[in-house]
């Protein structure tokens, strides 16, 4: 195999096989890498892969309503046949709580009247009356499970709610990375899986390349970090992590399958449902199961990792506290038995907002800290990514000058400058999974 290319992206999940594309759709000839047996088989594969509008920041909106598009026209986007089929975007309205933590949503119904994204404000009763099956009283905020107030309700109803009605999800995460990946490799890209990048190489002060483990090196005056939770040891290798405010880390998370309560065809009448009043996300899936995440409730630890290549992949009482939070919102929801679902890693940021930036090693690129809430932005973080590296790569000095990207979807404008390494940690964030 030719070990020259004009860029090499590090990751194929959602993220990085939308980056290749894009680079590869721009002329340039790539490669992707990934430590796993196929594209999307790392922390995408665990992904809820949510499409939703409400994050705490307008910039985080806009590019959630842009993505939004891409979704709904999936083939288009693509323009190349896959033979696995296509990945499908599944409908479903998405269902907000409001409360405390949120501020009323206050600030979300602001971005969307910004971005003309329609909704309705319900209040407690209209919410009961839209889905009966849910129990409108308020627990929040929410608390451990071994305290002695869990389960009750802290006394009258939610504060209501907003309902997005275009709001759903990709019913098949690792389909969609697999598309990704023969989009790109329909514009000349290529990918080599079940390998190991151990160092980044440097040449006259700027990139030049990765060594893998057994010690082949792969040239590229371009690399792109997309390593998922192991963006931060990557980027230890570039040495690159002095220049960066924000940074990178591992996070456990476990999220849970359940069967929906009996008799109730949740998969038919369900939306997405985000609740801080009980610190859960949740969304219907198949086999009229339900998928409960958490939304990082302050009270619950945050297991960090050291080594994303060795953690504790078993479940723990935190699944149990997830699921026991979601049956005070529905009616008649069991406790399964056995366990269920999911644990993986998140690559989180220090305010849980996306990294989209160049880097102090010249030709190094980042697009890290997306895990939980980036999903859905796949498609235009792909496009945002080379635009950056285009105009970077051509002399534009993107630290004093940020590169801004037309959304022609949402008529604005993306300042990638926001999602710079160098910037304080967001204020506006929700720090947790919402973003």
């Amino acid at each position: 195999m030719d070990q020259r290319y004009d860029a090499i992206v590090i990751g194929a999940g959602v993220i990085g096989a939308s980056v290749g594309l894009h680079l590869a759709k721009a002329g340039r000839r790539t490669l992707n890498l990934d430590r796993h047996a196929a594209a999307g088989f790392g922390s995408s594969s665990s992904s809820c892969a949510i499409v939703r509008f409400h994050y705490s920041t307008l910039e985080g909106c806009a590019m959630a309503r842009e993505s939004y598009f891409h979704w709904l026209d999936w083939g288009r986007y693509l323009g190349v046949a896959d033979e696995k089929g296509l990945a499908r975007y599944v409908n479903t309205g998405c269902l907000v709580v409001k409360n405390e933590r949120n501020g009323g949503l206050a600030g979300v119904m602001h971005c969307l009247d910004e971005l003309g994204i329609p909704y309705e404000e319900l209040a407690a009763r209209q919410v009961t009356e839209r889905f009966p099956w849910i129990d409108a009283a308020a627990y929040g905020p929410p608390i451990p499970l071994d305290d002695e107030r869990f389960g009750q309700p802290a006394g009258g109803e939610i504060a209501g709610a907003v309902y997005l009605p275009e709001s759903g999800y990709v019913d098949d995460p690792t389909l969609a990375c697999h598309n990704l990946q023969r989009a790109c490799e329909h514009h000349g890209g290529r990918f080599r899986f079940g390998v190991e990048v151990v160092d980044i190489l440097r040449e006259s002060g700027s990139v030049a390349g990765v060594r893998l483990a057994g010690g082949d090196e792969i040239k590229a005056p371009v690399v792109v970090n997309v390593a998922g939770p192991h963006s931060g040891t990557v980027n230890a290798m570039a040495g690159v992590l002095d220049g960066m405010s924000v940074r990178t880390r591992p996070l456990k998370v476990e999220v849970c399958y359940v069967p929906a309560p009996k008799g109730l065809e949740y998969e038919q009448v369900a939306p997405l449902i985000s609740d801080g009043d009980v610190g859960c996300y949740s969304r219907p899936t198949t086999g009229n199961h339900i998928v409960i995440g958490s939304e990082d409730p302050e009270c619950d630890d945050r297991v960090w990792v050291d080594d994303p290549s060795d953690y504790n992949s078993n479940f723990t009482r935190q699944w149990e506290t997830q699921v026991m939070r979601e049956a005070q919102r529905i009616k008649g929801l069991g406790i399964p038995g056995q366990t269920g679902g999911v644990v993986d890693l998140y690559d989180v940021s220090d305010d849980w907002l996306p990294i989209y930036d160049v880097s102090d090693l010249p030709g190094f690129y980042m697009a890290v800290g997306t895990s939980g809430n980036q999903f859905k932005n796949a498609p235009l973080a792909g496009r945002i990514m080379a635009e950056l590296v285009e105009k970077v790569e051509a002399g534009h000095d993107h630290d004093a000058d940020p590169v801004t990207v037309p959304l022609p979807r949402t008529g604005r404008t993306c300042d990638l400058g926001f999602f710079s390494r160098k910037r304080r940690a967001n204020r506006d964030s929700s720090m947790s999974v919402i973003g």
